[in-house]
């Protein structure tokens, strides 16, 4: 998947400047992709000479004028041949993977120290994400919201975001756990 078609997807909601797509970018999309503001900034600019969006400049008095982007109907085409055909097969690359699968011979404390720190993340993010589910679901049941919701698929994105840190907390935690019990039976080992 290209970065393009993850501002194509955010675009849906409507017409945003560079820095709207870069903040909705940490509060959405950021559970399934990455970006830093100035890869966003530069997609942008491509997109827009490929013909996928058009940009507007809005004239502001005491602040820099803004360029607004819309989805062009090349756009939406682009789109909607990119959710037709079959997707990628998904691949994990995580550094904190390879450090326990190192474990036996390494840094067993740092890799306890990693766990904890990537526990602190995931809580941080369920605690954002579920912020963000609740001004979804403005006070309706989730059925209600689906039923009505102009757009879904915010949602099962964020439902996924949920479900990945939820099962990174789990992974930790159990991790986390059998090392200690590890370290622990072998400081009884070498005082016994």
């Amino acid at each position: 998947m290209a970065l393009r078609h993850a501002l194509m997807a955010a675009l849906l909601e409507g017409e945003a400047s560079g820095y709207d797509l870069a903040k909705g970018f940490d509060a959405s999309v950021a559970n399934f992709w990455a970006a830093t503001p100035q890869q966003l900034y530069r997609e942008l600019d491509r997109m827009a000479a490929d013909g996928l969006v058009s940009a507007r400049i809005v004239h502001q008095e005491r602040r820099p004028d803004k360029r607004l982007f819309s989805l062009t109907g090349e756009g939406h085409r682009s789109l909607h041949e990119f959710t037709a055909r079959p997707p990628r097969p998904g691949v994990i690359r995580d550094e904190l993977l390879v450090q326990v699968q190192a474990v036996d011979g390494g840094d067993e404390a740092a890799v306890r120290s990693a766990l904890e720190e990537r526990m602190a993340r995931a809580e941080a993010k369920i605690a954002r994400y579920e912020r963000l589910r609740a001004r979804l679901l403005d006070g309706r049941f989730e059925d209600d919201y689906l039923a009505g919701a102009e757009r879904i698929g915010p949602y099962l994105t964020l439902m996924r975001g949920l479900s990945f840190e939820r099962e990174n907390l789990r992974w930790c935690d159990q991790s986390l756990k059998i090392l200690r019990r590890r370290a622990e039976a072998a400081e009884a080992v070498a005082e016994g």
